[in-house]
């Protein structure tokens, strides 16, 4: 059974000067978000900077995330930490809270596959709610093999992956298994699809996630040039904005959109003065409207 399907954004996390959450700003975007069609949302991942925040803010993004959310649609909660012990923390706090599903990378790059997949173990033991593994070998290299991967899903209660890799013939042989598959690499979200991903969880859904809602209808009606055409569009936007420090850029476009985001959190950089001209200037070249990226 396909647990998790459709667009979800791996939302950005608002923090104040403080370091805390900006629950205002979180609670906008994720309106907006679900308002431009989101299917549901991918909390304190990657994007979400869940790695650099503290356990307690981590906590109250998911409770906002979940209060925040129409009935119909799905939370999965990021709990990825280098300790077991948080992860296994944050996995059974996303679950009381009222998440759909948790996710979770790997601890780190240094681990074997056996430590990984005990890691896993721990975490699917400690969830009451389904479980993705976030495969990105970019990230850790531990998992090597469609073998490997197999053996993971086999632990119980962990259902697939977030696939965050563009080897997309892997992709399709663990969906033909029968994992739930979400495609992890934005620019390649369609050719995802196509290869049998059941959905994507990506960072520039924030920005223009009714984009991806379209590749993603296109794709269910099999309008796959439709699709195309979307995707270019979308990789515009990415390769304009990758010239530039992504995070930071990211939560830019997003406060000059109405959603104060804050700066990224340390050790991220901000935009210089300079650099943030430049981002304006690229993407209004690109066609883009730099207040208004979300309606």
């Amino acid at each position: 059974m396909i647990r998790f399907q459709g667009v979800l954004p791996a939302a950005i996390t608002p923090v104040d000067a403080a370091g805390n959450l900006n629950t205002g700003s979180y609670e906008r975007l994720l309106v907006r978000l679900y308002e431009l069609g989101s299917h549901g949302m991918y909390v304190c991942g990657q994007t979400g900077e869940g790695l650099q925040l503290p356990l307690a803010v981590r906590e109250r993004a998911t409770e906002v995330a979940v209060a925040n959310t129409p009935a119909g649609r799905h939370v999965v909660v990021h709990v990825g930490a280098p300790s077991t012990a948080d992860a296994v923390r944050l996995a059974r706090h996303a679950s009381a809270a009222g998440a759909h599903g948790v996710s979770s990378l790997p601890p780190g790059s240094a681990y074997t596959f056996h430590e990984v997949k005990r890691y896993y173990e721990a975490l699917a033991s400690a969830s009451s709610v389904p479980v993705l593994v976030y495969y990105f070998p970019e990230f850790s290299a531990a998992i090597k093999t469609v073998d490997e991967v197999f053996e993971l899903c086999a632990i119980p209660n962990i259902v697939g992956l977030k696939f965050t890799d563009f080897d997309l013939y892997r992709l399709s042989l663990i969906q033909r298994a029968g994992h739930t598959i979400l495609n992890g690499r934005d620019e390649v979200f369609a050719a995802g699809l196509l290869m049998g991903a059941h959905g994507g969880i990506g960072s520039f859904y924030n920005l223009t996630p009714e984009l991806f809602v379209s590749v993603y209808n296109d794709s269910l009606a099999g309008r796959w040039t439709e699709a195309r055409a979307t995707q270019d569009r979308i990789n515009d936007l990415i390769r304009t904005v990758l010239a530039f420090p992504m995070m930071a850029s990211i939560k830019k476009l997003l406060t000059w959109s109405g959603i104060d985001c804050g700066d990224p959190v340390l050790p991220r950089r901000t935009l210089t003065r300079e650099e943030e001209g430049g981002l304006r200037t690229a993407v209004e070249r690109a066609g883009f409207a730099p207040n208004g990226f979300l309606r």
